[in-house]
């Protein structure tokens, strides 16, 4: 197994394994470039689901409160009923009584649970009107969700149609990229993801023409560019810190 393994592996020298990075680069730059024609699309994808979703937590969350009310609202009314059977009995037993005394402290029962009557009722009145306030809130937020989801639709069908229209391109510079990515060992790779994730435009790799880096256009000492010219070890810009190669011919 193996001998097997060992015959298929290719033992490429520091200087293709430097030119296939660059192969790599030009390959990631036209993905770039075919990817800017979304825009900010993307983006305003994520925001608007972001926003939606935020927008229902809202909803559910006053529901929530009315819900609570709702249930305040029947616990209030229970006590209504508890007050008004109360009274009934209590005037019953007035009808009863013995002496002033114990008239007079029934009487004082019953204005006691008529207050409570009251207050109940106040309470009521209290979260009908928030109920009311809280639901017309739920409206305009559902409106808002609503319309948030015909932008968000509507920009998801102009994201779909580009990527449909770009898909063929994209997967064949993909797989032109794993054949350059097969040349590379995985210590480049990684150095190049570093780097190309930190620069402008995610140039990684690019060309020493007339004596400078053609990332950030500084000299470069005719020593270096010999260096980068034999291509025996990886150089890079000492101002931008991206990997230097030979210039195309």
């Amino acid at each position: 197994m193996a001998t097997t393994k060992k015959s298929v592996e290719v033992d490429y020298s520091m200087y293709e394994k430097i030119m296939a990075l660059y192969e790599l680069q030009k390959i990631d730059s036209q993905i770039d470039e075919i990817n800017k024609v979304k825009g900010e699309l993307p983006d305003e994808v994520q925001d608007l689901d972001d926003e939606i979703a935020g927008l229902q937590t809202r909803v559910d969350t006053i529901n929530a409160e009315i819900e609570e009310l709702g249930a305040l609202t029947r616990q209030r009314r229970r006590q209504i009923d508890e007050a008004n059977l109360l009274i009934a009995k209590y005037n019953e037993q007035q009808a009863n009584v013995r002496n002033n005394r114990e008239f007079d402290s029934i009487a004082k029962e019953i204005e006691y649970q008529g207050l409570e009557i009251k207050l109940a009722e106040k309470h009521l009145k209290e979260y009908a009107a928030a109920v009311k306030v809280k639901k017309a809130k739920v409206e305009q937020v559902e409106a808002q969700i609503a319309e948030r989801n015909v932008d968000l639709e509507s920009k998801r069908a102009e994201l779909a149609n580009i990527e449909v229209e770009t898909a063929d391109q994209i997967a064949d510079l993909v797989a032109q990229g794993d054949q350059a990515k097969k040349k590379i060992d995985d210590r480049l790779l990684a150095a190049y993801g570093r780097i190309r994730s930190k620069v402008r435009n995610g140039l990684a790799v690019v060309t020493v023409q007339r004596d400078a880096c053609s990332g950030c256009f500084n000299r470069i000492p005719p020593q270096r560019q010999a260096e980068v010219s034999l291509g025996k070890k990886l150089i890079v810009c000492e101002y931008c810190g991206r990997i230097l190669v030979p210039s195309e011919k």
